[in-house]
């Protein structure tokens, strides 16, 4: 229902203006809408425009309760936040910068896969070895296998748990690839790599790697 606005007349007592009855039936419906709509927003039905100045702020947002699915693109200025609640100077980049969280209060959860997950990539002789999949890939050469490298930036280390007695390849189109120290791959037993990116410029990036035997051991 559109709003509905009481006529109130050019000049007091003119006898223009709505009835008294019909003026308060007007207001109760406008009432009525507004009790209704109490119990919830549709998607977009606030923008920018409806916030008054200073009338949102952080102590009067229950934690989580508003997302980011909830919230029109483009729709909350600088404007629109509450002095000392959320300003542009608080923001980096449209993210949070790391003067604005507590001291350890980013838990494993909540980093991204390429830090925390586990790949297992089975059996085979082509491997695509994504570094934002996960942090530790496991597989087993069934053939002459090849790794082929993607998404891995400044700094990365991947550990890649390998079994299989065959010849293992590198690649990536226009990727440097550097064995750390003199131990080779030996397929005759379980080999533990760590793969570090060392330069993630484009087409260009650098590689090291170390490789080590494991086995089984409770007596370090």
């Amino acid at each position: 229902m559109a709003k509905q606005t009481i006529n109130i007349g050019t000049s007091a007592n003119d006898g223009t203006g709505d009835p008294l009855r019909s003026a308060m039936d007007k207001a109760n419906d406008n009432f009525t809408e507004l009790y209704n709509g109490a119990g919830g927003v549709a998607d977009g039905a606030i923008t920018t425009a409806k916030l008054a100045a200073d009338a949102v702020d952080s102590d009067k947002i229950a934690d989580g309760s508003i997302d980011t699915v909830h919230i029109a693109d483009s729709q909350i200025t600088n404007a629109k936040m509450a002095d000392d609640a959320v300003d542009s100077a608080e923001i980096v980049d449209g993210a949070i910068d790391t003067v604005h969280i507590a001291d350890d209060n980013i838990t494993f959860a909540k980093l991204e896969d390429r830090y925390t997950a586990l790949s297992a990539l089975g059996s085979g002789t082509s491997f695509s070895l994504d570094f934002s999949a996960a942090t530790t890939f496991t597989a087993t050469a069934s053939g002459n296998a090849t790794f082929t490298f993607s998404n891995a930036v400044q700094g990365q280390v991947i550990d890649l748990i390998l079994t299989g007695n065959f010849t293992i390849t590198f690649s990536e189109t226009g990727s440097t690839f550097n064995l750390v120290g003199t131990t080779a791959y030996d397929g005759s037993t379980n080999n533990l790599i760590q793969i570090v990116c060392t330069d993630d410029s484009s087409g260009s990036k650098i590689y090291h790697y170390s490789v080590a035997a494991y086995a089984s051991d409770p007596t370090p």
